[in-house]
């Protein structure tokens, strides 16, 4: 069996340096990632087996040659992991496939010149895996507007808060079509039907999204004991490696949102997959 991981971590975003929408923990929240999936046995730490891209180096055409390195010459029982932490946004949807009319995004180093990395580059990147292979996404970004006046009021008001939020306005060609007050739900890649979450790229697949937030929130990054983190990487990667690898999904997911609330935050994760993948054990 076959275990891979493609991590992306963004804080540099273009112009290099100074000067583009930057963010602080992105790229310690990857090191906290690449170090507990190693640790647990879930992905080597080799280059043979995982992949990580930071700042610079984290440009679309290289996060998307990543995907196609991630999935290339999966067999059934192999396990991959695709895990980015950096901005979300949206774009207007011009092919007619989302009920709400947007496509959800995250954004690479130079997202402003090479464009953004919509929901449907995902799919099609995971559309060729073949059934039974294991795939968690895990997303540490926003995918909402409407909650970043929440946070902006908190850091405004208490002087031991230092927290920044993980969305940016798409450009005004795109982001001129949507609604004044977007609200972004996080099922590009999944979607609920008959009462069950199922995988919308095709439902034979063990595939589960994990999102920092549900989607009427952000994802936030603060400082935390003087280092800047992503809230929702933070207390994945603390409850994960404190219960180890026979802690279901739904259980883990479960644990990281009460950690995250008695933090103080109001901030919820969000986990999606069919009702057999959330009651697996997580990476299998």
């Amino acid at each position: 069996m076959a275990k891979k991981a493609l991590l992306v971590g963004i804080n540099d975003y273009a112009p290099a340096g100074s000067g583009g929408p930057d963010l602080r923990g992105c790229v310690n929240d990857v090191q906290d990632m690449a170090n507990t999936l190693s640790a647990l046995g879930i992905v080597p730490s080799s280059p043979t087996t995982m992949r990580i891209l930071t700042d610079v180096r984290a440009t679309r055409a290289a996060i998307m040659a990543g995907l196609q390195w991630l999935t290339t010459g999966a067999r059934p029982g192999d396990a991959l992991v695709f895990y980015y932490s950096g901005h979300g946004s949206q774009l207007i949807d011009v092919e007619g496939d989302e009920p709400d009319g947007k496509d959800e995004t995250i954004c690479p180093h130079d997202f402003a010149t090479a464009g953004m990395i919509k929901d449907d580059d995902l799919r099609n990147a995971f559309a060729t895996l073949p059934a039974e292979v294991s795939l968690d996404v895990i997303l540490d970004s926003c995918f909402s507007g409407s909650g970043t006046r929440e946070l902006a009021a908190l850091a405004a008001t208490d002087e031991r808060l230092s927290v920044s939020y993980r969305f940016v306005q798409p450009p005004l060609d795109w982001g001129f079509f949507l609604d004044t007050n977007p609200s972004l739900p996080v099922r590009g890649l999944l979607k609920q039907r008959n009462g069950v979450k199922e995988v919308k790229i095709a439902t034979e697949l063990t595939h589960v999204l994990w999102a920092g937030c549900r989607d009427n929130q952000t994802s936030a990054e603060a400082s935390i004991d003087g280092t800047y983190r992503g809230l929702f990487t933070l207390n994945f990667c603390k409850v994960l490696r404190g219960a180890g690898v026979t802690i279901t999904r739904k259980n883990l997911d479960s644990q990281v949102a009460r950690n995250i609330k008695a933090m103080g935050y109001a901030q919820v994760p969000q986990l999606e997959g069919t009702a057999t993948t959330l009651n697996e054990k997580v990476f299998t």
